[in-house]
């Protein structure tokens, strides 16, 4: 079916496991990320960005996962992540969304809050779910780049407040992780997530899930995650086989021979992720 954020994490707290958000690049990378959901038979969160939503149409994104929600017999949510204007947010939520991410992060306190609780009432009228996020995580997101200097970890006691005060469905946090990493594997902040899940009640998003060692998965899911963010190893997987198509075939070839291995490449790690994400005792 297709749902809201709000219903598959509420599923996946009640399984003490985290749902996959995959970020979609182009509207190839849609059905396959889909079929891999449906084949380990888990619900799954498909993330645009403004850029990739204006730029495949949000319409055509909406039709395509409502389609194959119901063709694949699973539960997808379609979700705006980090967006920061609201009438990108209105654009999305207008057109079928069942999910949006306001990002006030490098707001001031008050300022997010009354920017997330504008986007929260505007939401609640169309029934879709809203995440947001207190803190800063750090890296490269569709082009915004934060660096270093201005990354700043959540605080649980303004998490508190934060969350009391917006009434949002899920909240991101800044524990460590960052945009774009792919090179190299971050050092997450146990300590500060298990304060965090200690000090609110609502489900936990980490993004920048690409740089998240393997053997944290567990972890973090453990400690209240429960949508985890994968996008660059998707593209980074997306391009690497893209261009190996792309100089060994013949120019006159069809172009599905260069991009159906792509597919079948996203699919794979979607399958892998969300093995990982059920968080099953072996």
């Amino acid at each position: 079916m297709y749902v809201t954020l709000k219903k598959v994490l509420k599923d996946a707290d009640q399984l003490n496991m985290a749902i996959g958000a995959f970020n979609t690049h182009n509207l190839e990378m849609l059905p396959a990320i889909i079929k891999a959901a449906g084949k380990q038979k888990s619900p799954v969160i498909i993330q645009t960005s403004c850029g990739t939503a204006n730029y495949v149409g949000h319409k055509n994104l909406v039709a395509i996962c409502k389609s194959m929600a119901e063709e694949y017999r699973v539960d997808v949510v379609l979700h705006l992540d980090h967006a920061k204007d609201f009438g990108e947010i209105r654009k999305a939520i207008s057109a079928g969304y069942s999910s949006v991410m306001f990002d006030g992060s490098s707001l001031p306190f008050k300022e997010n809050i009354l920017g997330t609780k504008q986007v929260v009432n505007f939401a609640k009228e169309y029934g879709v779910s809203v995440e947001a996020e207190l803190g800063t995580v750090g890296g490269t997101e569709d082009g915004v780049v934060v660096s270093q200097d201005e990354v700043f970890y959540t605080d649980p006691k303004d998490a508190l407040e934060f969350v009391a005060e917006t009434g949002i469905d899920a909240l991101a946090v800044a524990i460590g992780t960052n945009h774009g990493q792919y090179m190299s594997k971050t050092d997450i902040g146990f300590d500060r997530l298990k304060q965090i899940k200690k000090t609110v009640d609502i489900p936990l998003v980490l993004h920048g899930g690409t740089g998240v060692k393997d053997s944290d998965v567990k972890k973090v899911i453990d400690l209240g995650i429960r949508k985890f963010n994968v996008g660059t190893e998707l593209l980074i997987g997306w391009n690497r086989k893209s261009k190996e198509c792309y100089d060994f075939n013949k120019e006159n070839i069809s172009n599905r021979d260069n991009v159906v291995p792509c597919l079948e490449k996203i699919e794979e790690i979607v399958s892998r992720k969300i093995i990982l994400f059920k968080n099953i005792n072996e």
